[in-house]
């Protein structure tokens, strides 16, 4: 399975000790890792489909003070989708509106009709890209049928709908920001944790230090912004529990032996 880290803050912190944490978590997760700043102007997606701590690029990155209010990172360890860039996270896409959304995934999916067409029309062979490209399908039907842009709670409706889709016998842990607001979730205990700021959270799919952290709640999706907690979805629920037989059959039917 792969790791995620997520910072949301009203001020910018030094990121680089976590980061360094972070990424050396990628002797396991060797598929590939990804860094996405969102405070930065413009925004890009640092990631390379290798280990992290073999990456120069990334060492000499975390070299320099990497400040941030906004952030999101990820290790690949792969279930679905060969080791290539187009597979390794975060996965980003604009909506009809011009509004750009980032996710990042921990999990598999198994089985999901809502999911599957997507596989004809994505960049990669991943099941995480499906997620983001049905998320923001979604957000363009009602784009569509409004004829403008979407109100927070709309947004907010249309990605809590689509995890309630998705979520039942799935592995759903997710970080996406949409520009603005960054949504969490998580379906599998003791898989996602979360450490109080002074001026906000971050979100790890496991400690990265001595600090407190606490687990972040199961089934329901909450939204922030810069820090604060500003909505927390109805709990569903879909519990996800580890299958190492499914996981297995998944894997042969991947590599069609």
């Amino acid at each position: 399975m792969c790791e995620l880290l997520g910072v949301t803050a009203r001020r910018k912190i030094r990121a680089n000790e976590l980061l360094n944490t972070f990424f050396s978590h990628s002797i396991e997760h060797r598929n590939g890792w990804g860094l996405v700043l969102l405070d930065s102007e413009p925004v890009l997606i640092d990631k390379e489909p290798k280990r992290a701590i073999d990456s120069l690029y990334l060492k000499n990155k975390l070299k320099g003070d990497i400040e941030t209010s906004r952030c999101i990172a990820h290790i690949r360890k792969a279930t679905i989708g060969d080791e290539d860039a187009a597979n390794t996270h975060p996965f980003s896409m604009c909506d009809d509106s011009g509004r750009r959304w980032i996710l990042a995934h921990n999990g598999t999916i198994f089985d999901s009709e809502v999911l599957s067409p997507y596989q004809y029309v994505q960049e990669g062979s991943t099941d995480s890209e499906r997620i983001l490209l049905y998320i923001v399908d979604e957000i363009n039907k009602l784009y569509r049928k409004k004829g403008g842009s979407l109100f927070q709670d709309e947004r907010f409706h249309i990605v809590e709908e689509a995890i309630n889709k998705i979520a039942p016998g799935n592995k759903l842990n997710l970080l996406i920001h949409d520009g603005e607001f960054f949504y969490v979730h998580k379906n599998e205990e003791k898989t996602l944790y979360k450490k109080e700021l002074e001026d906000g959270v971050v979100f790890a799919t496991q400690p990265l230090d001595n600090d407190v952290w606490t687990e972040f709640p199961s089934n329901r999706l909450m939204v922030y912004r810069d820090g604060n907690l500003i909505y927390v979805g109805r709990k569903h629920d879909w519990t996800y529990i580890y299958d190492e037989e499914k996981m297995n059959l998944l894997y042969l039917a991947y590599s069609g032996l």
